[in-house]
């Protein structure tokens, strides 16, 4: 989720929700408060009543008891002076919380909860002045707010009469601010466990990939690559997250590399340093040898000097294969490709290589099964490169009186497939997954005392991959080695043709 729509949720949350909330609190409150008034009074009182004016609820309550009053003082006026109807008219009122209170004169006749008159007496209305002021009733305020509904009377003898029904309001207080209190406490309630979800799913959408991302960058601050950051979820921070990731990969990739290329390099100058040392000590010693006059004759003085042009010959292809290398490694090596004919250019190879094989007992032959139709994609000199770096590490590490090199092509669909597989030493299993690699010399080129840069094959590996193909070995110890590699095939069928990665459309060919 995005952080426009996270701020449209966050927004629903803190408005919609909390008020979903307080309807749904505030109507369960009602509902138990109208339960509970319901069985304190013996009668439906709605809640909301009862909140926003209690003392008029408290009238409703006692309405019933005082008709009837009003109605026996008028009929049987010395009814109220018999304690058992009084007591049965005071109990009713008992479960609506009022009593009865009957004065004949100054004389009290019956009072239903003495405790509460005493504290009521002296402001209760005097007979011929109670005037009502709520709804039939007369509320009156002080250190104990009461209502008093007041009935006016002669007995039967003439003497005054007065009747009153009196409600304490505080009995019906306690539950309106209970009420009260129920509903800031479901407000409150509501507010936290609001602002509760939003800080969780706030810390589990926004802190928590926020937090990772700093631990991450303090690990890529202080050296450490070796982690990865896993995406957090499809919004910004998750983006951030993703590209973060690609970052830290991408910053490990070029560190390796060049910690491997900074090994390779002290490698490099390893061996190459062994490998000049050998033929710069033979050249020194036979220049040396020819000063001292140890060459006496001129057959001796032409063999020293062929020596010596050997070796210098040796050492100009190593210096050579390295600067082709770091040219074609750095791509900018420009390849000039155009349409070859592998049948026609593979005889033509051997038929030049054959006399200087078969001078070392060794035999070389061609099997394809292409049409002289069929061509790739390549830079002729590179191709002819490749072909000799294949064969001459066969011819090197031959270790038989003679043997045997075959070169096979086959046709695979949109590529073409040249195999070079020799009968010599072949490759030790260990040594076999790094032959491509630059500067790897397994431990036959050095028990074998064969020398070489190390870059041979990793030069190969290179042009292949420029051409658009792929190359792979196969060894057995004792038996051979089997080197093969793909270029791509120009299509004849016109659809279009995809070309080699280093292409740029030289020598006719369509870009």
């Amino acid at each position: 989720m995005d952080f426009r729509k996270r701020l449209i949720v966050m927004f629903m949350l803190m408005t919609v929700f909390p008020i979903l909330l307080l309807i749904s609190f505030g109507f369960i409150i009602i509902k138990y408060q109208a339960n509970v008034m319901q069985q304190a009074y013996e009668t439906e009182v709605s809640t909301l009543q009862a909140l926003q004016n209690p003392v008029e609820v408290l009238n409703r309550l006692t309405r019933g008891t005082y008709n009837e009053l009003k109605t026996m003082t008028r009929s049987k006026p010395d009814k109220l002076l018999d304690e058992a109807y009084l007591q049965k008219l005071n109990e009713r009122l008992e479960k609506r919380q009022a009593f009865l209170v009957v004065q004949k004169g100054t004389t009290l006749v019956y009072c239903g909860n003495e405790d509460l008159y005493e504290m009521v007496e002296d402001s209760l209305p005097e007979y011929g002045s109670y005037q009502a002021n709520v709804d039939g009733g007369l509320y009156i305020s002080g250190r104990i707010p009461y209502l008093v509904k007041q009935q006016d009377f002669l007995f039967s003898d003439d003497e005054n009469g007065s009747v009153y029904i009196i409600s304490d309001v505080n009995t019906l207080m306690p539950q309106t601010r209970t009420s009260l209190m129920q509903a800031i406490g479901s407000m409150i309630i509501v507010f936290l466990i609001t602002g509760l979800f939003l800080i969780l799913w706030l810390y589990a959408g926004i802190i928590k990939p926020i937090n990772k991302l700093k631990q991450a960058t303090r690990r890529v601050r202080e050296g450490d690559l070796d982690f990865r950051l896993e995406k957090t979820g499809e919004d910004e921070i998750g983006e951030l997250s993703a590209d973060f990731e690609e970052m830290r990969a991408h910053l490990k990739t070029e560190i390796d590399t060049r910690v491997q290329y900074e090994e390779d390099l002290r490698n490099l100058i390893g061996n190459i340093s062994h490998d000049l040392k050998t033929p710069l000590t033979t050249i020194k010693g036979y220049a040396e040898g020819m000063m001292d006059g140890v060459a006496d004759t001129p057959e001796k003085q032409e063999k020293y000097l062929r020596t010596i042009r050997s070796k210098a010959e040796d050492m100009t292809r190593m210096v050579e294969e390295l600067a082709l290398y770091t040219k074609i490694d750095c791509k900018s090596y420009p390849y000039y490709f155009e349409k070859v004919r592998l049948k026609d250019f593979f005889s033509d190879c051997i038929a030049e290589d054959e006399p200087e094989l078969e001078q070392k007992n060794i035999r070389i032959t061609l099997t394809d099964c292409l049409t002289e139709e069929d061509e790739v994609y390549a830079d002729r000199e590179q191709l002819k490169r490749i072909t000799m770096n294949i064969i001459g590490n066969a011819v090197k590490y031959l270790s038989k009186e003679s043997g045997e090199i075959t070169v096979s092509l086959s046709d695979e669909k949109e590529y073409i497939r040249t195999e070079i597989r020799d009968t010599g030493a072949g490759i030790p299993k260990k040594d076999l997954p790094h032959v491509f690699e630059r500067f790897y010399r397994g431990d036959t080129s050095r028990n074998t005392g064969k020398g070489g840069s190390g870059l041979g094959l990793a030069i190969v590996k290179q042009i292949v991959e420029d051409h658009g193909g792929t190359i792979d070995a196969k060894s057995e110890e004792g038996e051979g080695t089997t080197i093969s590699f793909t270029l791509i095939k120009v299509r004849k069928d016109g659809k279009e043709q995809r070309k080699p990665q280093a292409y740029r459309g030289l020598d006719g060919i369509k870009a």
